[in-house]
């Protein structure tokens, strides 16, 4: 794959500042949006608001470097949008700015690169969407592993935010023909949270209920995205964006016994497979997972 110019929405974020990294790695050059510009060697900053359509369309048309202007033959053209920019959860922010700021902000990205003829748009959707980590009370899903053809569900603001970003990126992309995936992003991992919180997890594995015991490695989301940049001509797609296993170091039948009692299994999983699925990023895009959390868990090894 050529090295792409991409403009990345929320390089800033939790993900943000470890994919970011990751794409630079891998050759591209990154214009990062956002708020708080990220300090990493290498990234472009360009402070600007998601929710201002103006300050999108700008942002679309903008060099990323005074190098840029060296040429002498205009901005050159974004060949991928990468859009993370979001409030990350709900009880940050009242529900109904979460609403707006994710749903407005999604709209206004995706539709200045659809008009600057960007052809490659990823979006951050969320598992949240599948409605049980924000659930008042603990509600069961209708059927595990939880894939991208399950009819998401969620009760929380920040939940339908996402559900109506994938909509909107389904719609503009009927329209343009362009590609445009989102990404169900799990929980993600920071590398020093693996000391931090999986020997809780370990220790009382109810906690990562809400998540499905799913997570996503930041470096490997990193990975995920740069497959997404490089693969073309699929239209609109959804991908669950996670690691291959659970969280804890529990079977998925264990684990749905004790936890989704009475839940209908849509397949048959392998012992060591998540209850999240990443089956379609594994096929689809070729993934694999590079940081598995038991190499980084005092006690735990990745080959049993």
């Amino acid at each position: 794959m050529t090295n792409k110019r991409i403009l990345f929405t929320g390089g800033s974020g939790k993900a943000g500042k470890h994919v970011v990294p990751y794409l630079l790695d891998m050759g591209h050059r990154v214009m990062n949006v956002d708020l708080e510009p990220l300090d990493h060697p290498g990234v472009d900053n360009l402070i600007a608001d998601v929710t201002d359509s103006g300050q999108m369309f700008d942002a679309m048309s903008s060099y990323a470097g005074r190098d840029e202007l060296e040429a002498g033959t205009g901005v050159p053209h974004f060949d991928a949008v990468v859009h993370f920019a979001a409030i990350p959860r709900i009880l940050i922010k009242p529900d109904n700015e979460t609403f707006r700021i994710n749903t407005i902000g999604t709209y206004n990205v995706i539709e200045a690169a659809v008009k600057f003829g960007v052809k490659k748009i990823i979006i951050a959707s969320s598992e949240t969407t599948y409605g049980i980590c924000f659930a008042d009370g603990q509600i069961n899903p209708h059927y595990l592993p939880l894939d991208e053809d399950y009819d998401v569900d969620p009760m929380d603001s920040y939940g339908m935010s996402k559900v109506v970003n994938e909509k909107t990126a389904r719609a503009f992309q009927r329209r343009s023909g362009y590609d445009i995936y989102a990404l169900r992003i799990g929980n993600v991992i920071e590398p020093h949270e693996y000391a931090e919180l999986f020997p809780g997890f370990i220790e009382d594995p109810a906690v990562r209920r809400r998540n499905a015991f799913n997570y996503v490695d930041a470096r490997d989301l990193g990975q995920i995205v740069d497959l997404c940049i490089g693969k073309d001509g699929l239209g609109f797609e959804i991908f669950n964006a996670a690691n291959d296993g659970n969280a804890p170091d529990i079977s998925s039948k264990e684990l749905a016994e004790r936890f989704f009692p009475g839940v209908p299994f849509k397949r048959e999983l392998k012992p060591d497979e998540g209850l999240y699925s990443n089956l379609k990023i594994r096929e689809v895009l070729g993934f694999e997972e590079q940081h598995n959390w038991k190499n980084y868990v005092p006690g735990v090894r990745a080959d049993g």
